[in-house]
């Protein structure tokens, strides 16, 4: 899977709810895994990939796989403790890392690869992963979330990006790559 750039569409759309849980999903959350792994990522949402829906994984790597999850149809219920900064980066805004404020908990809600509607409480590192992922579903890039003067300061390597994004996304269209799940 390519992973789409600051300055393609599909970045900035809302993602459609999924209601299918079939073996269609299986698979594409598989090749999201795989794409996310390959890029030394830990989260990548179906956006990032093309696909406007309400989809992401992450792995914040944690013993016995404890930090991984398929998130479908994610809601944050709750907001929990003080925002704490630390830097971000994003597999769609290649060697940009800037300091990003979130609040260091979440109460969630969202359902996994078979439907199964799991509710917790996520905290420090898989809250923050989460609340990024959960962004791209709602067409925010974590650009949008630091400081003016920090924005001004990287504006001509996002206006950059942001020309071959949009260049990408006019070629993957024209060639029709699209991916459909």
């Amino acid at each position: 899977m390519e992973v789409r750039i600051i300055g393609d569409p599909v970045l900035r759309k809302k993602a459609q709810a999924i209601n299918n849980f079939d073996d269609k999903l299986e698979k594409f959350v598989e090749e999201m895994f795989s794409t996310m792994y390959l890029y030394e990522g830990v989260g990548l949402a179906a956006p990032q990939v093309g696909v406007s829906l309400r989809l992401f994984v992450m792995d914040s790597r944690e013993e016995n796989n404890k930090g991984k999850k398929v998130v479908i149809n994610p809601e944050i219920l709750e907001y929990l403790g003080e925002e704490v900064s630390e830097e971000e980066g994003c597999l769609s805004i290649p060697e940009i890392f800037e300091d990003v404020y979130r609040p260091e908990g979440v109460k969630v809600r969202y359902q996994d690869i078979n439907g199964n509607v799991i509710e917790e409480e996520l905290h420090g590192y898989q809250a923050r992963i989460f609340q990024h992922e959960y962004d791209h579903l709602e067409g925010i890039l974590f650009v949008d979330k630091i400081s003016t003067l920090r924005k001004a300061l990287i504006k001509k390597d996002l206006a950059k990006l942001s020309e071959k994004g949009k260049q990408r996304a006019k070629e993957i269209k024209k060639l029709g790559d699209e991916i459909k799940i």
